[in-house]
């Protein structure tokens, strides 16, 4: 009798570890599926960027960031399409993927213009600009829709911060195509996108969540450098039709990317 109670036990216990192990493994699945849609979103705005002063410069290095923005969203495309998360369906991350090639499509087509002729087509540039709103709108949607559907339950903090990190690159390319560009004064990139002031002052309420709670050493220390750069370069967002240092707050603002980036992992990790 006492055997068969603690073969019983024994199963039980089994069964329940077999459960927790099973949900522990997807909501690791799903935090790496949303953490490579939102890198797949940050990469496409930093090759847009690099595109805008490509057009300005034609110099090998901009080139070079442009390749190594579409290569890393290529490589968070790839594991996406080829995830076993059940975050998304086959339907959803196929047509994120058809939307990436359109943009992909345009890049190319974009960069062979400036290089060939000397100076783009807006028609094209206007295209890749609101193909890149599209897109973004689709993995943003995508991103809610599969957190939803895992109720995964992600740091307030991590997606403050990833949402910060989407947003300052957005802001990087918007800024890049009215200070790089020889074409600022005809195009001023997608017509529905939210104006830069607008968007700084998303940012600013982004930000002062990521600050919230408690952050030491290392952590502390990237956030402060954050918040430091951000209050030099963020009167340049606000008043974008003044004439401003374009490099610096390309340079400052890509501080802020990276350092953003960095924060998450930290977040993610002592969460």
């Amino acid at each position: 009798m006492n055997t068969i109670l603690l073969r019983s036990r024994f199963l039980a216990m089994s069964l329940l570890l077999l459960v927790l192990t099973s949900a522990n493994l997807r909501a690791q699945d799903t935090d790496d599926f949303l953490s490579q849609l939102h890198t797949f979103r940050v990469s496409n705005y930093v090759s847009l960027d690099a595109y805008y002063r490509f057009i300005g410069n034609g110099t090998t290095s901009t080139l070079n960031e442009i390749v190594a923005g579409i290569n890393t969203a290529n490589e968070s495309m790839n594991l996406l399409t080829s995830s076993t998360s059940d975050a998304l369906t086959t339907q959803q991350t196929e047509a994120l993927n058809r939307e990436f090639d359109k943009f992909k499509s345009l890049m190319r087509d974009n960069i062979n213009d400036v290089r060939t002729t000397g100076y783009p087509d807006l028609r094209l540039v206007s295209d890749m600009a609101n193909q890149a709103l599209t897109m973004n709108d689709m993995a943003t949607e995508f991103y809610r829709d599969a957190q939803e559907k895992s109720q995964a339950e992600t740091s307030p903090r991590v997606e403050a911060a990833r949402l910060a990190a989407v947003k300052i690159a957005q802001m990087m390319a918007k800024y890049s195509v009215r200070t790089n560009s020889s074409v600022s004064q005809i195009f001023q990139g997608s017509s529905s996108e939210t104006p830069l002031d607008g968007q700084a002052k998303e940012f600013d309420q982004l930000l002062e969540s990521v600050l919230k709670g408690k952050s030491d050493g290392e952590l502390a220390a990237l956030l402060n450098d954050v918040a430091g750069k951000w209050q030099f370069i963020r009167g340049s967002y606000i008043n974008y039709n003044e004439n401003n240092v374009g490099f610096v707050i390309d340079r400052y603002s890509k501080k802020i990317l990276q350092n953003l980036t960095t924060a998450i992992e930290m977040l993610q990790q002592s969460s």
